[in-house]
């Protein structure tokens, strides 16, 4: 039945989606050209905000626990599991107060209305994955950046998203590169949940009245502890809150 829905109903998500991207793409750029970094954050928040609304037309839920006292004026890096590209939009919406950042692929910076403008504009890093000289420039500026303005960074330590929910093994280093740059940030581990499920059939049909969760945990203190092991606490620490 619920798949059945999903026929039914996902059109009105799927168009809802690109509808939200295309009515934001030009409201991005008069934000960005003519007042600034502080009004376009504004508008990339209301988009992603208009964005994970849009999968609530297929009953899907979101829900975004964070019950940890985080700072405001100092960098953290947001570690998470990656399941789909539905965990984006919830975090940057929740996570808006702390300017966080995302690490994505190059090739994304082009074609896609208002979430390609965001890219380029947004101050993330868009890597090459086929360059690792690029890379890790781009990786080293975006640490620049958080130090120099207090700005967090998410990233996804697996490397690619997990199509049936099971955590992969981390990979620690663009962690490493970030923390060499902005050696105070917090590292923050955050377990997303369900979002898999939504896209099991892929883009069509979406599953229907998936309950997903993102959930802040605990943040890890840096200090000297070595950076693999930093990063294999924060594994460890999502793999026990989804178990």
């Amino acid at each position: 039945m619920k798949k059945l829905l999903g026929y039914i109903l996902s059109p009105f998500a799927i168009i809802a989606f690109f509808l939200v991207l295309i009515v934001f793409q030009p409201i991005q750029w008069v934000s960005f050209r003519f007042f600034g970094y502080a009004a376009h954050k504004r508008v990339v928040d209301i988009l992603n905000l208009c964005l994970f609304r849009t999968f609530y037309i297929t009953g899907d839920t979101v829900t975004f626990i964070n019950n940890q006292n985080l700072p405001t004026g100092r960098p953290m890096i947001f570690i998470a599991n990656h399941q789909s590209l539905l965990d984006i939009p919830p975090l940057i919406y929740y996570l808006r107060k702390y300017h966080a950042k995302f690490i994505s692929k190059v090739e994304l910076t082009k074609g896609i209305p208002s979430i390609s403008y965001n890219l380029r504009h947004g101050g993330g890093a868009n890597i090459d994955r086929k360059d690792p000289r690029q890379s890790m420039t781009e990786m080293m500026k975006l640490g620049d950046r958080m130090k120099a303005n207090n700005w967090s960074a998410v990233i996804f330590p697996e490397g690619t998203r997990s199509k049936d929910g099971v955590v992969r093994t981390f990979q620690s280093a663009g962690i490493a590169m970030l923390l060499k740059k902005c050696p105070e940030a917090l590292l923050v581990p955050i377990a997303i949940e369900n979002s898999w499920k939504v896209v099991r059939y892929g883009i069509y049909p979406l599953d229907t009245f998936v309950p997903m969760k993102w959930t802040v945990l605990e943040p890890i203190e840096p200090g000297k502890t070595p950076v693999a092991e930093l990063v294999l606490e924060a594994e460890n620490r999502i793999k026990a809150a989804l178990s």
